[in-house]
């Protein structure tokens, strides 16, 4: 009855109609959109006041979005503790410096891996806070309330993504 929870790939359809029950239990319990850039940005502000107490509470951002771990912020651990039990539970959690795709395309430097998994990363908390909200945020939580702003946003995240690939991995995939 529960095999699907061990298989290491899901129906898209399961998946996508269980987002859908989520999102809509959020905004019935907390009146509050579904995303996780926001709480990336207040980490950053619990970092800095922890340095810094004076400065955060100067900057307009973060009297408007105050640095604390709230429900949003523990999305992060449950992406997280998710990713590793649905790893475990279907057999395919590994650990690797050097993912296969990227260690067949770009080689086995650790160094380089490690140092464009950071440059990516940035340059997506840079564009999240730049576009509003991240790809879960405008993509599922937007677009649900019908958002021109995010349904903007998906189009340029799923052009983005296409470009991106066909520039890494050649355009033969399309």
């Amino acid at each position: 009855m529960f095999e699907w929870l061990f298989s290491a790939t899901w129906s898209p359809v399961v998946v996508g109609a269980g987002i859908g029950v989520l999102i809509w239990m959020t905004f019935l319990l907390s009146d509050r959109p579904l995303g996780v850039s926001t709480a990336y940005a207040k980490t950053a502000g619990m970092v800095e006041k922890a340095i810094s107490r004076e400065n955060v509470k100067s900057m307009p951002y973060y009297r408007q979005v105050t640095p604390e771990v709230d429900w949003q912020w523990t999305i992060i651990i449950g992406v997280i503790a998710g990713g590793f039990i649905s790893a475990y539970l279907s057999g395919t959690f590994a650990l690797s410096a050097v993912p296969p795709l990227f260690a067949a395309t770009f080689g086995t430097d650790t160094l380089l891996r490690f140092s464009v998994a950071l440059a990516g990363g940035i340059i997506m908390g840079i564009g999240a806070r730049w576009a509003g909200g991240c790809t879960s945020g405008h993509g599922i939580s937007g677009t649900l309330q019908l958002s021109l702003a995010s349904w903007v946003a998906v189009v340029c995240f799923f052009a983005g993504g296409i470009l991106a690939a066909g520039l890494l991995f050649g355009f033969g995939f399309l």
